[in-house]
């Protein structure tokens, strides 16, 4: 099964400091991305306020890396025939906004300005409906599976980016906004370390 053909930004370190959030972005793609445009977005209400980044976990088949199922299925391009788990996700219809792989390669899938199709059922801060008003971002794993080091590294300059640009004041898991229908990132996911690579205050966190 060929790849999918996308433009491709060359992989570099973005610049840091503040100040930068103009060199970092083309309205509201991320430059030191890879764009491959999902058709499942849509507008985000009048007035929504961006602050929040939700941390996906995804792999297909569920534990198998390295293919581009994941990148079809955004796209609605994936073969439901190449595997039987696939047969359990026929005609599903979801994005996110970013994808990191096992190596830290990052995708972008949805414009940050655009509502992704990433956290369905769910509430945070009060709100319900988490798509409205966040950013999504799938790493590419197993809930309760450690992650890669590369992965975090990748989503630390990830975040730092997008909180230049948005006002974000929450960062939660799937799991955090629809506990008992979401399981990830998991137990594997290291909390602790993005805070770290942060330096966001510890109460923007939900764990």
């Amino acid at each position: 099964m060929p790849a999918p053909k996308t433009p491709m930004t060359r992989p570099a370190e973005p610049p840091p400091g503040p100040g930068t959030a103009s060199a970092l972005w083309d309205d509201g793609w991320y430059r030191f991305a890879r764009r491959l445009a999902s058709p499942n977005v849509g507008a985000r209400p009048e007035g929504a306020c961006i602050d929040l980044i939700v941390v996906h976990s995804i792999s297909l088949p569920p534990g198998v890396y390295g293919g581009d199922e994941v990148q079809r299925l955004f796209t609605n391009t994936l073969d439901f025939d190449a595997h039987p788990y696939f047969r359990r996700i026929v005609g599903m219809q979801v994005s996110a906004h970013f994808y990191i792989r096992r190596g830290g390669e990052l995708w972008q899938f949805a414009d940050c300005g655009a509502r992704a199709w990433h956290a369905g059922p769910s509430q945070w801060r009060g709100r319900a409906n988490c798509n409205d008003d966040s950013v999504g971002i799938e790493l590419e794993g197993l809930d309760g599976e450690p992650f890669e080091h590369a992965q975090y590294e990748a989503l630390a300059g990830l975040c730092a980016a997008i909180g230049q640009r948005y006002p974000i004041r929450h960062v939660a898991g799937h799991e955090h906004i629809a506990p008992g229908r979401k399981p990830d990132p998991g137990s594997g996911f290291d909390w602790p370390l993005l805070r770290a690579s942060l330096g966001w205050p510890r109460e923007w966190f939900a764990a």
